[in-house]
């Protein structure tokens, strides 16, 4: 009898120690957006030619394409991101600032990281100017800068 009493709470022991599986459906940190416009008409998007594009100290984000926005990963240890944008030789490169700011999501998804306080800087080669949409990025549903070419 001691043994089979011993085997239920051990039983039970086992049932109520279990973890349910934890799936993160939440947001993940999000992205820069850049938009590329004509310098001529700064409310038509214009595509760059042959646009390619890195981060400093890491492979290419985009190769050799043909394309009016792109989404770009910012740094996510530092306070900035220094990114070479190249379209038909010609190279820019462009300095992103910001403040980061850690959001606790849940268990299961952890930690998601916000940018605040956005300012931005680049070299003048084949980029003629920019506008900075949105100095907070919080979510991935709006152009943050605008640049123009």
């Amino acid at each position: 009898m001691k043994k089979f009493i011993l085997l239920i709470i051990l039983t039970i022991l086992a049932i109520s120690s279990c973890e349910k599986d934890d799936i993160c459906l939440e947001n993940t940190t999000p992205m820069f957006i850049i938009r590329f416009n004509d310098t001529d008409n700064p409310t038509e998007k214009k595509a760059v030619n042959s646009l390619t594009v890195w981060a400093v100290g890491k492979d290419s984000l985009y190769t050799n394409k043909s394309l009016d926005s792109i989404v770009l990963p910012l740094n996510l240890n530092e306070n900035n991101t220094i990114f070479k944008f190249r379209s038909d030789e010609i190279i820019d490169e462009i300095d992103v600032t910001y403040d980061r700011k850690d959001i606790f999501i849940s268990r299961s998804c952890g930690f998601i990281t916000t940018f605040e306080n956005l300012q931005f800087s680049s070299s003048t080669n084949w980029i003629k100017g920019y506008s900075i949409n949105n100095t907070i990025i919080e979510n991935e549903t709006a152009t943050h800068i605008t640049i123009f070419h």
